[in-house]
């Protein structure tokens, strides 16, 4: 038979505890919130009065029932009159020393059947269970900040967590209107794992300055369309609780990716803390403030002094598959002539017809009047002749991602093409700089890497190689710019910005797959759910296609020889049975046939 939960104790009024406590509230269930001292009870009070009233304010709850919830809290200050709770979690600071403790008293004054559980988000739920004369009824129990708002609620077993245990609070949590995904006992569970070593990547970019904080915030914004850029957010988790979470992680799983980067530590004896003391990797008008003000990292939007931007008044592109097209597309729109060359008359045709098919949809969705379209057509001339790109001011390559054949096309253009051009290409993750000696003008070549769908995605990642002039990636930010992109700025490294903080995250997921820790499917409801990601990493890796996926983690792998970078013998396997995602209709999920 289920328990049922009628009354439940939460120890700590914090932020995540009074968060949790609100939960239960609201869900019609007595909660007595236990403290340390009569302050801490107070402060927990005021979290609950708070937040409430923001939500009566937005209209989310009635005053009626906001007093009714604050009704049905009762605080303390003794762990003792928690003995009638039916279910106690345990929210105060990462500390095992200090949780162990609870759950030590826990275990004396709660009754034998009673669920003890852990909120923590990177300690052993095994060493809390220990502690207690009922392992088996311990478990973990993981919210999301903020827990009225997060729907994701990791259940963490051990090896001894009895089956009814998990069983009953997986229902249980479904009745909080959450979702709960069943997990092992590992550093980090689901969530925090991939998460972390991401943020984790991102400040050691930083660090290295490889690029801006800005840059990176926004090529993961703009690029992967995440809600927060990394360093933006790991201000607002807490560079201190950050660091806390990478250290406990890296200390029971050896991972590199969980070794905090330095810039962390550097930072945290600074007293950069993020948000909640005004500076971290931004500077913000005060404490506990999200407005970032000016400081003296702020780029300026002026072109470098001495640095003169090139005039680029005609395009050409080389290829007529969908980035290339996405391409022309959009440079026609934004006012520029564009000459496009494809390997056969066939070719032309058919991304000619392509072109007028997209360009009407616009004008179907309002996007762009019907003389704005016939503007952008009249802009586009196709070729199969290279020589026709002599006049061009700027040439984006874009044909097959393999480096052979990129090198003869830039050979060619470099024939071809008048003096001063500039020589662009749209790889994603071979080495640009390979293209740049293929030509007598290193100088004037870089990356220019759109995202697909070109007319959809706003960011360009302007990739400058250690030949490429200083005029040369300010034209490139520049025209970026003029066709309503957001660019970003980076060196000739594999992966650039997005993809190698990007597939490092997909290869860690795939390999947590790999192990049976836990589902596809639970896998990436906690990233969607608990990190507010558009899509899991599985639906993303099916989408991207696994074959391509591979081909990326492979020039990260030889690129940084670091053994976290070694693609997960699941992927290799897929590709080699032919399952590359939706475009096959089978990879980590199996689709419908269109």
């Amino acid at each position: 038979m289920a328990r049922e939960f009628r009354t439940v104790g939460v120890v700590g009024l914090g932020t995540m505890g009074a968060g949790i406590v609100e939960v239960f509230a609201r869900n019609g269930l007595q909660v007595i919130a236990a403290e340390v001292d009569s302050t801490a009870v107070e402060r927990g009070r005021s979290h609950l009065e708070t937040s409430t009233a923001r939500a009566v304010e937005r209209g989310k709850l009635t005053a009626e029932g906001a007093a009714e919830l604050l009704g049905r809290i009762t605080t303390t200050t003794s762990l003792q009159d928690l003995a009638d709770a039916d279910l106690v979690i345990e929210a105060v600071p990462e500390s095992l020393d200090l949780k162990a403790d609870v759950f030590a008293t826990l275990d004396k004054v709660c009754r034998p059947e009673v669920i003890l559980a852990s909120n923590t988000s990177s300690l052993s739920v095994t060493e809390l269970s220990v502690r207690t004369g009922r392992p088996g009824r311990v478990v973990g129990m993981h919210f999301f900040n903020p827990a009225p708002v997060q729907k994701l609620v990791e259940l963490v077993r051990t090896v001894v967590t009895e089956q009814d245990v998990i069983d009953d609070l997986k229902a249980f949590a479904a009745t909080l209107d959450k979702v709960p995904v069943v997990i092992g006992d590992r550093a980090g569970f689901i969530a925090n794992a991939l998460l972390f070593g991401y943020l984790n990547h991102a400040a050691r970019m930083f660090e290295s300055r490889y690029a801006s904080r800005e840059d990176l915030d926004a090529a993961m914004r703009y690029g992967c369309g995440y809600p927060m850029g990394p360093l933006a957010l790991l201000d607002l988790i807490g560079l201190d609780t950050s660091y806390e979470i990478l250290d406990t992680m890296y200390k029971q799983s050896r991972n590199q990716a969980h070794a905090p980067a330095p810039v962390l530590k550097q930072m945290i004896t600074a007293g950069l803390l993020g948000r909640k003391s005004g500076r971290g990797f931004y500077t913000y008008t005060g404490p506990h403030s999200s407005k970032v003000v000016p400081d003296a990292l702020t780029p300026g939007d002026a072109v470098p002094e001495g640095v003169a931007v090139r005039d680029v008044a005609q395009v050409g592109v080389v290829g007529t598959g969908t980035m290339a097209s996405g391409i022309v597309e959009v440079l026609a729109k934004a006012g520029l002539d564009v000459v496009f060359r494809g390997r056969s008359a066939s070719k032309v045709d058919a991304t000619l017809a392509g072109l007028r098919k997209s360009l009407e949809k616009s004008v179907v969705r309002g996007r762009l009047t019907e003389q704005e379209r016939d503007a952008a057509l009249g802009r586009i001339r196709g070729t199969t002749s290279l020589e026709d790109l002599a006049d061009a001011d700027l040439v984006v390559e874009a044909v097959a991602e393999e480096l052979d054949v990129k090198r003869a096309v830039f050979a060619a253009l470099d024939e071809v093409c008048k003096p001063g051009a500039i020589l662009a290409t749209t790889t994603s993750s071979l080495p640009v700089v390979e293209c740049a000696v293929a030509t007598s003008r290193p100088q004037d070549v870089l990356g220019l890497h759109f995202f697909n769908p070109a007319p959809a995605m706003k960011l360009v990642e302007v990739v400058s190689t250690i030949t490429t002039a200083p005029e040369v990636t300010a034209t490139g930010i520049a025209l970026s710019r003029r066709l309503g992109k957001v660019p970003v700025s980076c060196g000739d490294r594999a992966g650039f910005i997005v993809n190698a903080l990007l597939f490092p995250y997909l290869n860690d997921a795939v390999k947590m797959l790999e192990a049976h820790y836990a589902t596809a499917d639970d896998i990436d409801a906690a990233m969607k759910t608990g990190c507010a990601l558009p899509m899991g990493p599985f639906e993303l890796l099916d989408v991207v296609g696994l074959d391509v996926s591979l081909a990326i983690e492979r020039s990260l792998y030889l690129e940084f020889r670091e053994a976290g970078l070694a693609p997960a013998p699941l992927l290799e396997h897929l590709v080699t049975a032919g399952r590359l995602g939706r475009k096959t209709g089978h990879g980590f999920r199996d689709y419908a046939a269109r």
